[in-house]
């Protein structure tokens, strides 16, 4: 009996050791991830852990002072309150359309996914493909003043356009050379699987863009009528068929990181992804001023898939360019590669 009881304890310790054995092994083995978790997910661990961008703020400005921050403040106000410089009343010139410069650049230029200057003076100049020259910071300021404003050109020697750059290089102070920021430029947004619809976009407008922007897209004016409160997306005083918000893909990313203004954020959008790109599609439709552009994009071949002007180096209608969907479009070129 006493012998019986010895061999079932062997047995039994036996089974432990190899049970332990086991286990260990299961703790040292490397952990495998299925593909799904190797994706990174829509709200990132990397924007938490990410060092976005903040923008030096000019009120308290102290690494600055005299004439350097003169003209700093003064850059500032011009981005602003654009308007009140060159709009229709302006004090230096009557040049543009009455919109200011943070309107599409909000915060003057300061806000993350809010179409910032974070990366300006430290990418340009740099080769834009729309002109197919290198541009230079006069060159890019100048692109928004005949576009977005719907206006003439500055002069590079001005003391406004000299404001303006040294605002911008002192917003970038900061940003290495080359490097793109987080939070700055404009977001992706994942393409529908149909064309953007400008009908179900008017009915976005009104129950959400209406209120601020007006039922005919006009804005609306603060009471001294030199400057808007919220400004006009589309009509005669609004940015022009050559801006780059008029790339549906660019309003659409805009609206839905930015829009309604101070309630939805990058991490928190207000709208679907659907209604961002069919609002886009209905104010882009609506009229506006027309910009010369037969001098634009002089390589087809690197027009971007929603460049809603042909010709294109591709068989896709204009339309189709214009308001998708985008998928085929972009695969196509890919083939091309």
């Amino acid at each position: 009996m006493l012998h019986n009881m010895k061999s079932k304890w062997l047995f039994v310790l036996a089974g432990v050791i190899i049970a332990g054995v086991i286990i260990v092994k299961i703790m040292n083995k490397p952990h495998k991830t299925k593909k799904q978790d190797q994706k990174p997910a829509k709200s990132t661990t990397v924007e938490e852990r990410d060092s976005t961008w903040t923008a030096p703020a000019v009120d308290s400005n102290i690494m600055t002072s005299g004439k350097e921050r003169e003209i700093i403040i003064y850059g500032h106000d011009l981005i602003a309150h654009t308007s009140k410089y060159f709009g229709p009343n302006g004090t230096v010139s009557h040049t543009t359309n009455g919109m200011n410069c943070q309107n599409c650049h909000l915060d003057a230029g300061t806000r993350s996914w809010g179409n910032n200057y974070a990366a300006v003076y430290a990418t340009y100049p740099q080769l834009r493909s729309r002109s197919n020259t290198l541009q230079d910071i006069y060159g890019r300021v100048n692109d928004c003043f005949q576009r977005s404003l719907n206006g003439k050109a500055l002069n590079n020697n001005s003391y406004e356009m000299k404001s303006i750059y040294a605002y911008m290089k002192w917003l970038g102070q900061n940003v290495p050379k080359g490097k793109k920021p987080y939070g700055s430029g404009l977001p992706k947004l994942p393409f529908l699987n149909r064309a953007a619809d400008p009908q179900k976009g008017k009915l976005v407008y009104i129950n959400l863009c209406q209120a601020c922007h007006g039922n005919k897209g006009q804005g609306i004016l603060n009471a001294s009528g030199n400057e808007y409160l919220f400004p006009p997306v589309y009509g005669e005083h609004s940015y022009n068929d050559g801006a780059g918000l008029y790339r549906i893909s660019s309003f659409a990313s805009f609206v839905s990181n930015n829009m309604p203004f101070n309630q939805a954020t990058h991490k928190l959008p207000t709208l679907t992804n659907e209604q961002a790109w069919d609002v886009a599609a209905f104010v882009n439709s609506q009229p506006r001023p027309h910009l010369d552009q037969r001098k634009d994009w002089p390589d087809v071949s690197k027009k971007p898939f929603d460049a809603p002007f042909g010709p294109y180096a591709d068989a896709f209608t204009e339309k189709q360019h214009k308001f998708g969907p985008f998928t085929p479009i972009v695969n196509a070129k890919k083939q091309k590669k």
